[in-house]
């Protein structure tokens, strides 16, 4: 466990150099992630500070310098990780949302916030609802990541986000077993009623690294795939749609 004994500064890059060896080898869009303010702070010995927002808020200045240095040096999207806004909801609502916007500060360039129950190899019984989640609507990062599969989330939270984009966890990282195509559609469609396709980014519920390499493979691949069923389903649907109103219009 990290000890706090001192004020908290960034000294140096952290994954800067990770991003420019990953921007020289794609043309793709990248992401990066960082560590959340909040979640770092939870998991400290403070001997320094005795004020767990203030700790938090230092950590957040130090992130904040991390993620402009990230998109400086080509990054298309940086998320940060808060897991423990979910484990610790109610010191989350006192200031979990000044630390993200606070290590979001004067940032330029599209920013997510990862959120989950944690990792599916280490908590098995997952609640169906998050404790904080709602809360992210008033912050200022743009887009909201989600574990769904595993918990079997209750989508409909996803209207109390109206104006983020959704990073919808659609693989089930507690289960071996590669989801079909067909399933990872299903787990899409159940979002749309809440969140338009629009506002969807399909992702699997948290990282991928408790998995044997062949099994996090087809788990991303039957991702891809499922995710081409809905869209070929949503260009149809608007194409008839097209067509029934262009008919409407002859008569």
């Amino acid at each position: 466990m990290p000890r706090v004994v001192g004020p908290i500064r960034r000294k140096h890059p952290v994954e800067v150099h990770d991003l420019e060896f990953l921007r020289a080898n794609t043309k793709r869009a990248i992401k990066m992630t960082v560590p959340g303010p909040f979640t770092m702070s939870a998991q400290c010995q403070d001997d320094f500070y005795g004020d767990p927002e203030k700790l938090a808020l230092d950590y957040a200045a130090a992130v904040n310098v991390e993620i402009k240095d990230l998109f400086a040096a080509g990054a298309d999207v940086v998320q940060i990780d808060e897991p423990w806004m979910q484990s610790r909801a109610e010191l989350a609502r006192k200031y979990g949302i000044k630390a993200l916007d606070r290590a979001l500060d004067g940032v330029e360039g599209t920013t997510a916030v990862h959120i989950c129950f944690g990792y599916a190899a280490v908590v098995k019984d997952k609640p169906s609802g998050y404790s904080f989640l709602a809360e992210f609507e008033r912050s200022a990062v743009d887009q909201v990541s989600i574990e769904a599969a595993q918990p079997r989330l209750d989508l409909s939270v996803l209207r109390r986000l109206p104006s983020k984009t959704i990073i919808l966890g659609v693989i089930d990282l507690a289960d071996p077993t590669v989801e079909t195509a067909e399933t990872v559609a299903d787990r899409i469609r159940a979002a749309l009623p809440y969140a338009p396709a629009e506002r969807l980014v399909v992702a699997p519920d948290c990282g991928l690294k408790y998995l044997a390499r062949e099994v996090a493979f087809g788990k991303m691949r039957a991702m891809v795939e499922g995710t081409k069923i809905v869209r070929e389903e949503l260009m149809r649907n608007e194409t008839d749609s097209i067509a029934g109103d262009r008919h409407a219009l002859r008569h």
